[in-house]
């Protein structure tokens, strides 16, 4: 079926919601393994929905953005066409998706008890740019996440249509997108840890993770290690491929039910 942006930007909603609301604790949980001031002082088990109010408000713009830009940038179907379209989509949502991090992951990790506060707290001590601290680290992150989890996606749609002879089910586009959104996930972890040292700043000694990707990069090494760069990195594949599981089989239910616009 012929995905329109428009179509695919109410579909992307739909299932962007879906998947940031019902694992929200999951990715709280991911945020505080890879704090730098450890998992237990940034708030361990208690307070897990902190935060969800701006992620509900975030999720529905920054899912549609990606599938509508997505969807209009695809120009064929060479796993090339795939990443050039994800990498474009990406760079679009993150305009969206930063800002909603910024204030989402402070959140999680006790540094603000509302998004008002926090929305405040920021203006005030960085003004608008403050809402983008970690932009491009983000966007570091999202354009390889995305170059492996689509081409990989679209080729295990394509490789079940062809096995079966008829197009993939919603159930069984789950599947495929819970696959590719592990190894993805997996892949990424690293970039996924100097993103979320970024947005949140110095731990509790004082030591400052906010002065650019290659500086809070060599700090991560210098102060805790290599592995810390895969801090999180089970709570990351396991939320990213239930959220795989859960966002594509949306995705494609939406686009089966709801007429093309």
């Amino acid at each position: 079926m012929e995905t329109t942006p428009v179509h695919a930007l109410v579909c992307g909603g739909c299932a962007g919601f879906a998947v940031d609301v019902s694992l929200y604790p999951i990715d709280t949980i991911k945020t505080r393994l890879q704090a730098p001031q450890g998992f237990f002082k940034a708030g361990g088990f208690a307070g897990i929905y902190r935060g969800i109010s701006v992620a509900a408000a975030g999720s529905v713009p920054g899912a549609a953005l990606f599938f509508s830009v997505y969807e209009s940038a695809k120009r064929g179907d060479h796993p090339a066409h795939h990443m050039a379209a994800a990498s474009v989509g990406e760079i679009a949502a993150c305009l969206v998706r930063v800002p909603v991090e910024v204030v989402k992951q402070r959140m999680q990790a006790g540094h603000y008890s509302s998004m008002s506060q926090g929305a405040r707290r920021i203006l005030r001590s960085d003004g608008v740019a403050g809402f983008f601290r970690g932009y491009g680290m983000t966007v570091l992150r999202e354009i390889p996440f995305a170059m492996l989890q689509m081409p990989l996606l679209e080729f295990m749609k394509r490789k079940w249509a062809d096995y079966q002879g008829s197009e993939p089910s919603p159930p069984q586009v789950a599947v495929c997108g819970s696959i590719a959104g592990g190894v993805a996930a997996a892949a990424t972890t690293p970039l996924d840890v100097v993103k979320t040292r970024l947005m949140l700043g110095a731990d509790l000694a004082g030591v400052r993770y906010d002065q650019g990707i290659l500086e809070c990069a060599h700090r991560i090494a210098t102060h805790e290690g290599p592995p810390a760069f895969f801090s999180g990195v089970s709570a990351r594949v396991f939320w990213i491929s239930l959220g795989g599981f859960i966002f594509f089989g949306a995705y494609d239910a939406s686009q089966k039910l709801l007429p093309s616009i």
